[in-house]
């Protein structure tokens, strides 16, 4: 754009509000008008013969002849309301207004589309969130004025920016316009000149174990590389690169036998702490065949990759959030939370941005800082989970899985019963978050084997995995009997091996053939009698269809727990969600299979662990949390995370006291289905088997619970009086919940109490 023209200059002192000056004009004018009204009629009468009837022309002496002097036009319009509305349309970023708004002579030098360009530049430049204005002053004569107004800018990045802005306007073709230049931008840009923002980023915050050992934090890697014709000492510098890359010689040698001789060939990295340790012996082959490491900073996580579904990973920001993004302050290349706490915690492990507003000229020369703000220090994430343990429980899962002649996925949770801290939480299959490392060689390569991966390694399956809970599920069940006014802990019924109350065509058949006998339900919970919890179906939905998908959400399932980690809720059924999915109405068959955990009923396990925390504990369902605090920085203090309670379980002590008592019997009576799992266990244990069908041959396998069920004395002499620990157990297609996911569960038991194992896991 041309930036030769000047806006015209508005001498000091000429705009006047003059009253006097204005009322003898007014005055002028209406006398003139008064002269010309008496003339005409005296020309009628007094002055001029009248024309005469005859043949004789009649000479009129002609009057002297006066130039007519034309009438000013009085401008009535205030030009403030232009200004105001110049100021309103740049509020709500509508530059197309402004431009509406400008003189004549303005709009002729500049158009619209480069007025339009250079609003938007200056508004991203300066990352401006929002712009308020305050008028301050408006003077006008004849058809020039001057409107002031105060602007500020909130910018994500450097703070409030106000600035006192004069708007000249002139009276032109019938309207008042704005005498535009850069200055009514910022005053600073006068003459052509325009912004640049230097940012100030934090480094990001690390993520920790509960004890301050590194999850994931910054860190620098060192690329190595060779020249194979420059290589003298082969040997003993592929001696020298083993322990370093962690390979043995042979294999570093095949990395760069594809290179010719003068070919620089990368073939590997190492952490810093790793060339700390041996870069001493890396240095007689520098110039030698081994060329200088090139060095780079970037995010790190531990070497075996802990917690991967838990920590997360970073990664550019998608083209789609780029804006919003910016509009925190963010430049746009950055790479940012993705999954995980690493998303989760965005706001605290990326700190605040600061910078630098500067005012550059046209060959990006420094002219002015126009403000600038600080960065503020990023804030780190400590977790509630320990990093060795958490590593041994992921390694254990691994290999109980890859061990089973059928099991393939799976997961485990490990939850304190006292607050909802998470102690443990693995899936499997996982993977390492260093392939998110965009700068890796072959990162691309390991990128699309994972996302292709068929075993989902990328799911976390302890909350985002979705399943029947089978017999898990019969907890709440018989919650809703004994809430309902049906059922006390001592009705019995007879089990006799099947079920027929929705007709011949629909018979159903226990576990346990021949059936349970004459028992309680008490008992029936015990030994996961499902006639029994059949029948207890059927009568609740006769009592009142919607009882039992009520009971289980007052349980916490079909909705978020409020982790801090992507979850699924679940899906707990009713008529109304039938209707809308299924095109159908509730059956009594519907709720006959949700009483005994089948049909369209899922849960998480997630979910599950928080259910047997809150009835270990007495009742109370906890937010389950992954935070044990966020640390100090940015002017802020370290802030611990307090337990946060979201619901009561709705059970009377003495119905709890039942439930309890259960699911003791379970793992500690003859008559209980996973009794032999927790043989000469030093510890006591509750909880309950689960086996639910599947859409594939082989049911998932749950088992849920806690410890201590009775109090336990840790090998130290402390005594735990209570329960600790709530864990579940959940391993998809493998068969039943006591072959499968008790064994786990006593392992699990056995590690966190640090009891030495009596056994392999029985299919090893």
């Amino acid at each position: 754009m041309n930036q030769s023209w000047q806006k015209p200059f508005i001498k000091p002192g000429r705009l006047r509000y003059n009253p006097a000056s204005i009322m003898k004009k007014l005055w002028i004018l209406l006398i003139s008008l008064l002269v010309l009204t008496a003339c005409q009629q005296q020309d009628e009468t007094d002055g001029i013969p009248l024309p005469q009837d005859s043949y004789e022309l009649v000479t009129l002496t002609p009057k002297p002849t006066e130039t007519a002097v034309p009438t000013e036009v009085p401008i009535l319009e205030d030009a403030s309301g232009i200004g105001r509305a110049f100021f309103r349309a740049w509020e709500g970023m509508d530059f197309l207004g402004m431009y509406s708004l400008l003189s004549p002579q303005t709009q002729a030098v500049v158009d619209s589309q480069s007025f339009v360009e250079l609003y938007q530049d200056a508004m991203a430049t300066a990352v401006v969130r929002s712009i308020s204005s305050q008028p301050l002053s408006m003077i006008q004569e004849d058809d020039e004025a001057e409107f002031g107004a105060r602007v500020t800018w909130e910018t994500a990045v450097v703070g409030s920016i106000t600035r006192d802005y004069t708007v000249p306007l002139v009276y032109e073709q019938g309207r008042w316009g704005i005498l535009w230049d850069e200055s009514l931008i910022l005053p600073e840009l006068a003459g052509g000149y325009r912004l640049f923002m230097d940012y100030r980023i934090p480094a990001r915050a690390n993520i920790y174990d509960i004890d301050g050992l590194a999850l994931a934090y910054q860190g620098s890697i060192f690329t190595l590389g060779v020249i194979p014709g420059q290589i003298e000492d082969e040997e003993a510098m592929l001696d020298a690169l083993s322990p370093v890359l962690g390979l043995p010689p042979a294999e570093i040698q095949a990395i760069y036998a594809p290179a010719l001789p003068d070919w620089y060939w990368p073939i590997g990295e190492a952490r810093e702490e790793v060339m700390q340790q041996y870069g001493a012996s890396l240095q007689p082959f520098i110039g030698k065949g081994l060329t200088s490491p090139d060095t780079r900073l970037t995010l790190l996580y531990t070497p075996e990759g802990v917690a991967p579904h838990i920590v997360g990973y970073t990664g550019f920001i998608p083209a789609e959030e780029i804006e919003a993004y910016q509009a925190q302050g963010f430049r746009g290349d950055e790479q940012v939370g993705r999954a995980g706490l690493e998303l989760w915690g965005e706001e605290y492990l990326n700190g605040e941005r600061g910078g630098v507003l500067t005012v550059v000229g046209p060959s990006g020369e420094y002219i002015a800082t126009v403000q600038e703000k600080e960065a503020k220090q990023a804030r780190s994430l400590y977790t509630t989970i320990n990093r060795e343990f958490q590593h041994d429980v992921e390694e254990m899962l691994a290999d109980a899985i890859i061990s089973h002649p059928i099991a393939q996925a799976g997961s485990v949770i490990i939850m304190d019963v006292n607050s909802g801290a998470i102690r443990a939480m693995a899936s499997y299959p996982a993977y390492n978050p260093v392939v998110f490392d965009s700068l890796r060689q072959d990162s691309a390569v390991a990128l699309g084997q994972l996302f292709s991966d068929p075993g989902q390694p990328l799911l976390n399956r302890a909350a985002q995995g979705a399943y029947p809970p089978g017999s898990t599920f019969k907890i709440i069940t018989l919650a809703a009997g004994l809430n309902s006014g049906q059922y006390t802990a001592d009705t019995r019924y007879t089990s006799i091996g099947s079920w027929n109350r929705l007709g011949d065509s629909f018979i159903k058949y226990d576990w346990l053939e021949g059936g349970h006998g004459t028992i309680s339900y008490r008992q029936a919970l015990v030994v996961s009698c499902n006639s029994c919890f059949y029948d207890m179906g059927y009568v609740l939905d006769e009592f009142d269809p919607g009882f039992l998908p009520f009971t289980a959400r007052q349980f916490g399932l079909g909705q978020p727990t409020g982790i801090e980690l992507p979850e699924e809720t679940g899906l707990i059924p009713d008529n109304e969600w039938k209707l809308q999915t299924q095109g159908e109405g509730w059956s009594r068959g519907d709720a006959v299979n949700m009483a005994i955990g089948q049909g369209f009923v899922l849960v998480t396990p997630l979910q599950m662990v928080d259910i047997v925390a809150a009835i270990a504990n007495g009742g109370t369902l906890y937010q389950p949390t992954l935070i044990d605090r966020i640390g100090a920085g940015g002017d802020a203090p370290e802030e611990p995370t307090p337990a946060q309670i979201r619901g009561e379980l709705p059970l009377s002590p003495e119905n709890l006291a039942t439930i309890q008592d259960a699911l003791w019997r379970v793992a500690n009576t003859q008559s209980g289905t996973a009794a032999y799992r927790f043989e000469r266990l030093p510890i006591v244990v509750a909880g309950k088997t689960g086996t639910a069908e599947s859409s594939s041959s082989d049911p998932h396998a749950w088992f849920v619970g806690y410890a201590p069920a009775e109090p336990y004395t840790l090998r130290d002499g402390a005594l735990i009086e209570s329960p600790e620990i709530a864990i579940v157990v959940m391993i998809e297609n493998a068969g039943e919940g006591s072959d499968v996911a008790a064994p786990i569960f006593r392992r699990l038991v056995e590690m966190y109490y640090g009891i030495t194992p009596r056994a392999r896991l029985p299919w090893q």
